[in-house]
């Protein structure tokens, strides 16, 4: 059996140092590995229905911006396939086959679905989209044989279902050819938002990778710290300081051990902090940063890499389609 990764991210707004850190440098780093013999990175544009079914006049939009994101900071086309999500019809029709054999307690049962509906208690979630989508995400990843879903520890539960529903399409229809997939377990870095908080569009705290390194100054430097440090002579502590989440992606452990000293003895204060961080973050985003000033310049070049990517997601689920119908014998 090849070993194969599929993932994909919802076009909902511009890509944050959040998801770079957590989803598209990992991807980065499997199109390396010679473990695993195809890569599938997909824009999840229908998944940004089940929640902004009302909201979808940017959607096409923010398509282009994360695919200028993805090849921006290391996702290359000669090694994974990237596509978007909706121009694969057969993802919409092996989802529609699932959902005819999930039962409905199963879909109940997810974690995130209770969580988001409190979360997100302002919005009409009472439709199906949103408690079937494990249906949709199963069809994701089954539609190219995925053996392997990278994932954090929160989002575990979400293949475990997957594997169930694979594992009764497979025990209805007297077959092995879906593949269960397995969790690809990856750390995911604690990166909080300017004021502290979940790194988010919705709470206005977030930085862009689009971001200039002006634009990413200007959002660092008023940056809360630790409370305790109201005046520069007061000591501070680095773990309670969101500053210093950033300084262990950014900086080099010999730079963060003067930064960890100098806090807890007052030796340098906030604003000096902040600017050796700025030169850390300055030089690891230098390089994707030019690159999305030269993709914006190329959108051309971004086009044929969505159109070569849609044409090979389609070759190898139209094949996988054709025989799933025959298993069903529609």
């Amino acid at each position: 059996m090849l070993k194969t990764v599929v993932s994909g991210n919802r076009p909902t707004n511009y890509l944050h140092l959040g998801n770079y850190h957590g989803a598209l440098e990992n991807w980065v780093k499997l199109q390396e590995d010679s473990s695993f013999d195809a890569r599938y990175f997909f824009v999840a544009d229908w998944h940004a229905l089940t929640t902004g079914y009302d909201q979808t006049d940017e959607l096409k939009y923010f398509t282009g911006e994360m695919i200028i994101d993805w090849l921006s900071f290391g996702l290359n086309p000669e090694k994974a396939v990237i596509f978007v999500q909706s121009q694969v019809p057969q993802h919409a029709e092996l989802h529609l086959i699932l959902s005819m054999i999930t039962p409905l307690g199963w879909l109940e049962r997810v974690p995130t679905y209770k969580d988001q509906q409190k979360e997100l208690a302002h919005k009409d979630l009472s439709n199906y989209g949103f408690l079937g989508y494990p249906c949709l995400q199963t069809a994701d990843v089954a539609l190219y044989n995925a053996t392997h879903v990278p994932v954090g520890q929160d989002q575990v539960p979400h293949i475990e279902l997957s594997r169930e529903i694979v594992r009764r399409f497979n025990n209805i229809y007297k077959t092995n050819y879906l593949v269960e997939p397995q969790s690809l377990l990856t750390k995911v870095p604690l990166l909080p938002g300017t004021d502290g908080r979940k790194m988010s569009k919705s709470y206005n705290n977030s930085i862009y990778l689009k971001d200039t390194a002006e634009e990413a100054r200007k959002k660092l430097m008023p940056m809360m710290t630790d409370p305790a440090r109201v005046r520069r002579t007061d000591p501070g502590d680095p773990a309670k300081c969101p500053v210093y989440s950033y300084h262990k992606i950014y900086t080099t452990k010999e730079k963060q051990k003067e930064i960890c000293e100098g806090c807890t003895t007052a030796g340098i204060g906030c604003v000096d902090c902040k600017k050796t961080l700025i030169e850390g973050m300055d030089s690891t985003l230098a390089p994707g940063r030019a690159k999305r000033l030269e993709l914006n310049q190329n959108k051309k070049y971004v086009t044929d890499v969505l159109a070569q990517g849609n044409a090979k997601a389609q070759e190898i689920a139209k094949t996988n389609m054709e025989k799933i119908r025959e298993l069903i014998k529609i």
